[in-house]
């Protein structure tokens, strides 16, 4: 009898489809817990600010019925890795030719603006034509300073990014695209 556990093919199979249908921030927050188990990384998830007007209790639970977000988030993902600041966010798109600004809002911009004025590390995780890329925020800066576009072409991105693949453990190993941007960094300097 062929039972799974002992069904090598089946292992292979199973890993390859592990992360099928998830969307990139469950991908991410995954792979953030994985890089805390192994104390590679501590980078977490910031949760939005909100204020809430009405809650009411049922069975002994608080419901939010009303709620309103305090104030802008910056970007979604922040922590540290060998002594630097981590700040960037994920974005998908379906388009296949480019990568819409509308995904990114102004006050983003700014504060990865100020990320880097400061030493800081930041970047966007994009998610198109399903491949993952780790876009360096200088580069996303550099794009929107000297372009009139309301949008980044596919090509631009593949070039001046570091592509990520999907795994098994971790889901999406993007540490090794910060080692590869930290390295360029210290060569840029």
């Amino acid at each position: 009898m062929n039972y799974p556990s002992l069904n090598k093919e089946y292992h292979t199979l199973k890993e390859s489809y592990a992360n099928r249908g998830m969307n990139l921030e469950n991908l991410i927050n995954e792979t953030n817990k994985y890089y805390i188990d192994k104390d590679i990384a501590i980078i977490y998830k910031k949760p939005t600010p909100i204020g809430i007007n009405k809650v009411s209790y049922k069975e002994n639970k608080q419901v939010i019925r009303e709620a309103y977000f305090k104030s802008p988030s910056t970007l979604d993902y922040n922590g540290i890795y060998k002594g630097y600041y981590i700040d960037f966010d994920a974005k998908e798109t379906n388009n296949k030719t480019s990568f819409p600004l509308l995904n990114i809002h102004e006050h983003q911009i700014l504060h990865m603006r100020r990320i880097i004025k400061h030493g800081g590390i930041t970047f966007l995780i994009i998610k198109m034509c399903n491949n993952y890329f780790l876009f360096p925020g200088e580069k996303l800066l550099i794009f929107i300073d000297n372009n009139e576009r309301k949008s980044i072409p596919y090509q631009y991105i593949k070039e001046n990014s570091y592509e990520i693949k999907e795994g098994y453990r971790p889901a999406l190993d993007y540490i090794k695209a910060v080692d590869s941007l930290i390295k360029e960094n210290k060569n840029e300097n």
